[in-house]
Formats: C-alpha cells, sequence, structure tokens
C-alpha cells in the first residue's frame, strides 16, 4: 500500500467523521484511530481530530499497552538492553520453541536475546556485554518502540 492510497483514506474518514477504521489487503493491515496511534502489525496512523457522534462503528477491544516507568533505576552493574527498532518482540524463534533466555540465565557478548521483529523481517537481538539476565521488561509478542528498555543484565 502506498502513501498516496493511506493519505486518501484519511482524507475519507476525516470528511465522514469515522474514528475507528481497519482496512486488510493481504498480508497489510492498517488501522486508524482518532485520538491517538493504535500499533498494529505494520502501520500505525494517528489522526488529530476531534470525534463525532456521526457514523461511529461500535468500539473494539484494544488492549492498553503497559504502562512504562519514564525513567529505569538500574544500578552501576547492570546493563539496559533497548529496542533498536519499533516492532513486536518475540523470546523465542517460534511459538513451539523455548525462548532465547530466561531470568538468571548467563549470557556472553553476541547471545541472541530475543527477536523484534519489524515489516515481516525477524530481528535479532544481541547481548553486547558478558552477564546474567536479571529482568525481562517485555511480554512475548508485545509492540515495542525504538528504545524502549528490553532486559537488564547483572555484568559479570
Amino acid at each position: 500500500m502506498e502513501m498516496k492510497e493511506i493519505r486518501e483514506i484519511l482524507k475519507l474518514l476525516e470528511k465522514h467523521d469515522i474514528t475507528d477504521f481497519t482496512l486488510q489487503r493481504g498480508d497489510h493491515r492498517i488501522r486508524v484511530r482518532r485520538g491517538g496511534a493504535v500499533f498494529e502489525r505494520e502501520v500505525a496512523v494517528p489522526v488529530k481530530t476531534a470525534p463525532s457522534p456521526g457514523m461511529v462503528p461500535p468500539p473494539s477491544p484494544v488492549e492498553a499497552p503497559a504502562a512504562q516507568p519514564e525513567t529505569l533505576a538500574v544500578g552501576e552493574k547492570q546493563f539496559v538492553v533497548t529496542s533498536p527498532i519499533v516492532g513486536t518482540f518475540y523470546r523465542a524463534p517460534s511459538p513451539e520453541s523455548p525462548p532465547y533466555v530466561d531470568v538468571g540465565q548467563t549470557v556472553s557478548k553476541g547471545t541472541v536475546l530475543c527477536i523484534v521483529e519489524a515489516m515481516k523481517i525477524m530481528n535479532e537481538i544481541e547481548s553486547e556485554v558478558n552477564g546474567k539476565i536479571s529482568a525481562i521488561l517485555v511480554e512475548n509478542a508485545q509492540p515495542v518502540e525504538y528504545g524502549e528498555p528490553l532486559f537488564i543484565i547483572d555484568l559479570a
């Protein structure tokens, strides 16, 4: 789907006062919701206009993202692994596979910690340090933002 098509959809939604809209074409899915962005698999588009009572489809259930602390308190001998991209966090290479790492597991530089899927590309996130996993900060299959903390590693 091209940006031109997305812009046309946004104009139509604004013209007809639609507050929630989902379009799926093959593997591509777009969801637009007024008042903020809803992160689906590929595209999140914020639309900033006041909702009106006309032509409003019934609301669909959407999980609220977990509240993230403004600052993450870590010790001197700890390292925070953050997401290098926006995408979906996966602890294992497939649903049937065991997770790459668990709390308490010792890791070395280059150890694969998780996958962040972005635009159908599976990006392996590797440890940059030697140490022990002390916390996993994201649930499996949750959306993550750029720079969002994923793991805390106690340095060796």
